[in-house]
């Protein structure tokens, strides 16, 4: 696969070495599955980060027939952010595997066998939902919303029904420590 390597960078010079690298590593991703037909990675510096942490970013998203995994991390490093991306990768692509290798073999469906998840806690079966929440929404504006989110400490989102709009929506925190909503539309 090391020929379907696609490498793009933004406000990085790619060097003979990084090249190297990315192919080798990124071309060694078909041992784990077999049908990636293209790799395309995106190597990035981000001058403007508010930590340094954050100022390089590697995307990885990997194309094959039926499906795309991705993976996006950002590290000091850009070459540090691409590994924790594969490792973020091979993960996906152990469970992607995983979900596609239910139902063969003893007749069941995928659904099925879905239905049946194994609690690494206690070894039994699990139903799929795990854990159900009912909550009462009350109706309030999206600067409520907002309010409510950092009283009760939602970190990453809040479900609120909109008393302007009369309808749920979802206030989520963005990665810039801004907040994004998210209105869904029923066709």
């Amino acid at each position: 696969m090391s020929n379907n390597v696609e490498i793009q960078t933004r406000n990085i010079r790619l060097t003979n070495t990084i090249e190297e690298y990315v192919n080798k590593k990124a071309g060694n991703l078909d041992h784990f599955l077999s049908t990636i037909e293209l790799a395309r990675v995106e190597l990035s510096h981000h001058k403007a980060a508010r930590e340094s942490s954050d100022r390089n970013a590697a995307q990885i998203t990997l194309y094959g027939k039926g499906f795309t995994l991705r993976s996006e991390v950002r590290a000091d490093e850009a070459l540090a952010a691409f590994d924790a991306a594969v490792d973020n990768l091979q993960r996906q692509i152990e469970r992607y595997k995983g979900k596609h290798a239910y139902g063969r073999g003893d007749g069941r469906s995928a659904a099925e066998v879905a239905e049946e998840i194994i609690d690494f806690e206690t070894g039994e079966l699990s139903p799929l939902v795990a854990r159900r929440k009912r909550f009462t929404l009350n109706p309030m504006t999206e600067e409520e919303a907002v309010v409510q989110m950092r009283n009760l400490g939602h970190d990453n989102f809040f479900i609120f029904y909109n008393a302007q709009t009369g309808k749920i929506n979802v206030l989520y925190r963005r990665r810039n420590g801004s907040y994004g909503l998210i209105e869904p539309e029923v066709e």
